[in-house]
């Protein structure tokens, strides 16, 4: 069973390194910045008694993710790691800016070239917890709640994958495009066909969603339609040919495409953009669908979405039952910064900064069942 079912169950507080499976080369000081790897073995030869308390904190109201991580993190490779004392929100609480997340106590030598590290994690996480939330929120701002898939993929390097997955599932993204990206939190990948498959059926819609069909019949039947770049004609080809087998149809017209439907209607040009997937294009899609009996046929739009345009087709109840974002959910918006900000139970920090008490922080207790 997974630690992250677990954790639902309440049977464990926080995911451990049995589900993050860190590179052993953190705790060689592989990934710190040189500096903190000599301010260590300073400390080591010249200030080994002191006791110093890391403040972990960020700029923004924001989705907080990566605390597990950065948690495990620390039991996994400080030093001593029971005798520190470590406080923290949850991963999925929402923050404020320059409110502490974070906060570390102990030996400076045990644990402090792990900052900029933990800077990273939870920098990344939140920032995709953080973005997703706004997508998701944004699809559901008319009223009903649709689904966003989270297509990263192709976004940014494989390995971040299971990461940004589970930051995605903490922002609110249940249904992911790699198995992958589903490591952390136990489910599978999702997705139907890419435009390869109906490049090697020579352009032929209905013969690609046939032989989907056959290959993977338990699956919902869900067609691309924008290859041929005439999103309507091959909607209703595959509509007719499945009826009430086929659940729905994704359009990921390219931004610089414009739909062969606009060529044959220029009586509706005006003053829409009508590249890409536009609203006119969903409009124009639903109401086809309908006129010929297929009001049961979905819509996916993906293919340039960010948090801004799906407001702006939500605003116009644009006829989307579901999304599909990916490189706008990774961007990295949001840093952290770790600050020492006590000496030995002292008030000690670097001028402008200042030991800052958040009764939200919990008490993270050491795994008693560590190996």
């Amino acid at each position: 069973m997974k630690e992250f079912t677990l954790k639902q169950k309440g049977e464990i507080k926080r995911l451990t390194n049995e589900t993050f499976k860190f590179d052993e080369r953190i705790g060689e000081g592989w990934f710190s910045a040189v500096y903190f790897l000599k301010t260590k073995k300073i400390v080591e030869e010249h200030l080994r008694d002191n006791v110093v308390t890391m403040q972990f904190f960020q700029k923004k109201d924001a989705v907080l993710c990566g605390t597990d991580e950065a948690i495990a993190l620390l039991h996994t490779f400080a030093d001593h790691p029971e005798e520190l004392e470590i406080h923290s929100l949850q991963d999925g609480d929402k923050i404020s800016p320059y409110e502490s997340v974070l906060t570390v106590t102990g030996p400076y030598q045990n644990f402090g070239y792990l900052e900029g590290i933990i800077d990273g994690i939870l920098g990344r996480r939140t920032s995709v917890a953080t973005n997703v939330y706004k997508v998701v929120t944004a699809a559901k701002s008319s009223g009903r709640d649709k689904p966003v898939i989270f297509m990263g993929d192709r976004d940014d390097h494989y390995t971040q994958q299971a990461g940004d997955g589970y930051a995605a599932f903490i922002g609110g993204s249940t249904a992911q495009a790699t198995h992958a990206m589903n490591e952390w939190w136990g489910k599978q990948g999702m997705g139907t066909m890419p435009h390869a498959l109906i490049q090697m059926f020579q352009g032929d819609i209905v013969k690609a969603t046939k032989a989907y069909k056959e290959t993977f019949p338990e699956d919902d039947l869900i067609a691309l339609v924008d290859y041929n770049n005439d999103v309507i004609t091959d909607a209703l080809k595959v509509a007719h040919e499945f009826g009430d087998e086929l659940k729905g149809v994704r359009i990921d017209t390219s931004k610089n495409m414009v739909d062969h439907y606009f060529f044959r209607n220029p009586e509706i040009m005006g003053s829409f953009d009508p590249r890409g997937v536009n609203p006119e294009l969903i409009f124009a899609l639903r109401d086809a669908l309908d006129k010929e009996g297929f009001n049961h046929v979905n819509i996916m739009a993906s293919g340039g979405f960010n948090e801004d345009k799906i407001k702006r087709f939500e605003e116009m109840n644009v006829p989307v039952d579901m999304y599909g974002v990916g490189s706008n959910l990774l961007k990295v918006k949001i840093g952290f910064t770790g600050d020492n900000v006590k000496l030995n139970g002292k008030d000690e920090a670097k001028e402008g900064r200042r030991f800052n008490l958040n009764p939200r922080l919990e008490k993270v207790d050491y795994p008693v069942n560590k190996d």
